[in-house]
């Protein structure tokens, strides 16, 4: 049998995705695994390492099934970032992952970031560095947890880990380089004055070397025998799911947008070289190939609407959009912020916004508030485009993955934006899983299945949606708490 399929293991907030892919980039199989996240205190998301290990061990052999292993040519990996694993010496993870969910690193991020200068660090590494990236991570359980913290040998990411447990080896990607805090865009490497500011005096833990996505080491032989695996197969360092679901969807011009859209949306920008916003409105990413990334992320866009559903007894997200799409324009004078997830990492990064329902009375019904949701994210969603546009000086294609492929969301950014969008076709595996493939592979990202119906904005939509932008924006505004208000920054 000819190998000639490629694997791609997407480590999610909620679950690991798998696919295998053929040559053109259809997905010819797909399985997940969920796992929890544990919240013991406010403000904290963690899960254990372990359960992505059995999560893995279980996808793949479920797609061994369908697609037979001796047929697979690779395994690509692709993950949520910043998540934090600490490794001892052993390479054993020592204590609970962090995910980028959790917030209690907060204090030692401003202080990494304003001690630095924001805008210096910016300009060094493209983030504007928050509690939610690694080294802040790692500055609290150092003050929380010494234990912990003395028994760590390196600090990884979550993808990083599961290359880990793959191939026996540690090493990361520039993209997921990017959620440490520390890595600088012009070297392609660490800055070891950022790790040193991020993490003080004494003893620090080691670094991945960081690697291009499409470097390869082989399974380990013990793993390969138990799970019934071609000896030797390649298992590439893989991406970011941002970047690897760009890599699917086919965004690979100045001025195209990826929308990959689960329990947050990431909003990916192509750019031709490393492009700085003055206002830190997003973030800059290395791609899988050449080019860059200018990324957004709606933190709270699936959550909200799954929140909305569980709030309204509605049997899953699906229910939510189908009565959106029942309801009028509008919602009939309701206006609902998505900012559900505690502030906001869009274009706006203000910590102090919190989800807002506005003009609702006694009248209003399930579908009017899930309407108002899903207006209110696609409103955000076009706040983050236009930024991008203005970065790019570029207006191509939207691709969207995930939930938002769904009507009626497609023609409602269609409408809202101005711009063309192609809901794309990845199968159950979703968009990041496949562009971990196709990394795999090698294959160049518009071999990915995008076979979705382009949608078109149309005059009277987009005079509807831009009446609807106004009443959001006038929202947003009379919300927003003043900078400096409560201790809490609220623009970057």
């Amino acid at each position: 049998m000819i190998a000639d399929l490629a694997v791609g293991l997407d480590l999610g907030t909620s679950r690991l995705k798998g696919v295998v892919a053929d040559p053109s980039g259809k997905v010819v199989a797909a399985a997940a695994e969920p796992y929890a996240t544990a919240r013991p205190e406010p403000g904290a998301a963690e899960q254990d390492p372990n359960d992505w290990e059995r999560a893995a061990r279980a996808v793949l052999v479920t797609l061994a099934e369908s697609a037979p292993a001796a047929s697979w040519a690779g395994i690509g990996l692709s993950g949520m970032i910043p998540t934090l694993v600490t490794l001892d010496a052993e390479g054993r993870p020592v204590g609970p992952a962090i995910t980028w969910e959790d917030a209690r690193a907060t204090a030692e991020g401003d202080a990494f970031r304003e001690g630095l200068g924001g805008d210096d660090l910016y300009r060094r590494t493209g983030q504007w560095v928050d509690g939610r990236y690694l080294l802040p991570m790692f500055a609290r359980i150092r003050r929380t947890d010494p234990e912990r913290a003395a028994a760590t040998s390196t600090i990884v990411g979550a993808k990083d880990h599961l290359f880990a447990v793959l191939t026996g080896r540690v090493a990361t990607d520039p993209s997921t380089a990017t959620g440490f805090g520390c890595f600088d865009l012009s070297s392609g490497d660490w800055d070891e004055g950022l790790v040193a500011a991020g993490l003080g005096d004494g003893a620090r833990p080691g670094l991945p070397s960081v690697e291009p996505p499409t470097a390869t080491t082989p399974i380990r032989d013990d793993l390969a025998k138990e799970l019934g695996l071609p000896a030797r197969i390649p298992v590439s360092v893989g991406a970011a799911d941002s970047v690897c679901g760009a890599w699917a969807l086919g965004a690979v011009g100045a001025g195209d947008v990826a929308i990959v859209a689960g329990t947050s949306s990431v909003i990916l920008g192509i750019a031709d070289e490393p492009r700085l916003d003055p206002e830190h409105r997003y973030l800059v990413t290395p791609l899988a190939r050449a080019g860059w990334g200018l990324e957004m992320d709606l933190v709270s866009t699936g959550s909200a609407v799954g929140w909305l559903a569980s709030v309204l007894g509605a049997a899953d997200e699906a229910s939510v959009l189908a009565m959106a799409a029942r309801a009028e324009p509008g919602a009939r004078g309701v206006s609902f912020l998505p900012f559900l997830g505690g502030g906001e990492q869009g274009a706006l990064w203000d910590p102090s916004l919190r989800g807002t329902l506005a003009g609702l009375t006694l009248s209003h019904e399930p579908a009017d508030l899930s309407r108002a949701l899903l207006e209110g994210i696609v409103l955000e969603t076009r706040r983050c485009v236009d930024v991008l546009a203005g970065a790019t000086g570029s207006v191509g294609e939207i691709a969207v993955a995930g939930w938002m492929s769904a009507d009626p969301v497609p023609q409602w950014l269609a409408d809202s934006t101005g711009r063309t969008v192609r809901p794309a076709t990845t199968g159950s595996g979703g968009a990041s899983a496949l562009g971990a493939a196709l990394v795999a592979a090698g294959t160049a990202g518009e071999a990915a299945d995008i076979d979705g119906e382009a949608r078109h904005p149309t005059a009277d939509g987009v005079e509807r949606w831009g009446e609807l932008w106004r009443r959001h924006a006038r929202l947003v505004e009379a919300v927003r708490v003043p900078d400096g208000a409560d201790g809490e920054e609220s623009a970057r």
